[in-house]
């Protein structure tokens, strides 16, 4: 599995943590920036996030910032891109079994780091179940045309 991580600068401390647990489980990624806690506009790097992951260069994408809202609604303007806010590890677990979300997103500010920690390894380790709910995957792309 090869992600694609990015924050703004109220996401950074978090993104870090986050770094640490993929190395942790031998998970390769890319880290969009930014290397400071300077000021940023999180677009920018929703962006960049998020087109890799719609052109298969990274398998998912996770989005830090301080609310985890703006790097969510951001990534989903994106074609293909299933971005879920999830501050708690029943909607991470929720969101790949029925959404198959290929962005995690997470506020910073919303939630404590040891958390955010259980929520990635939950979304990570969760697989997609398909079955009926790929006929729902389906419905939410062609509103995408």
């Amino acid at each position: 599995m090869k992600i694609a991580l990015g924050s703004d600068h109220g996401g950074i401390n978090l993104k870090s943590k986050v770094k640490e647990l993929l190395d942790e489980k031998g998970i390769e990624y890319h880290d969009f920036g930014p290397d400071s806690t300077d000021s940023v506009d999180y677009p920018d790097f929703a962006k960049e996030v998020a087109y890799g992951v719609a052109k298969g260069e990274y398998d998912r994408g996770i989005l830090i910032c301080g609310t985890g809202i703006g790097m969510s609604i951001a990534a989903n303007k994106v074609k293909g891109i299933r971005a879920a806010l999830c501050h708690d590890v029943f909607s991470a677990k929720a969101t790949r079994l029925h959404n198959n979300s290929n962005i995690l997103t997470m506020g910073e500010r919303v939630i404590g780091s040891e958390l955010a920690l259980e929520v990635v390894r939950t979304w990570l380790d969760t697989e997609f179940e398909g079955g009926r709910h790929q006929r729902r995957i389906d419905k939410i792309s062609q509103l995408e045309d």
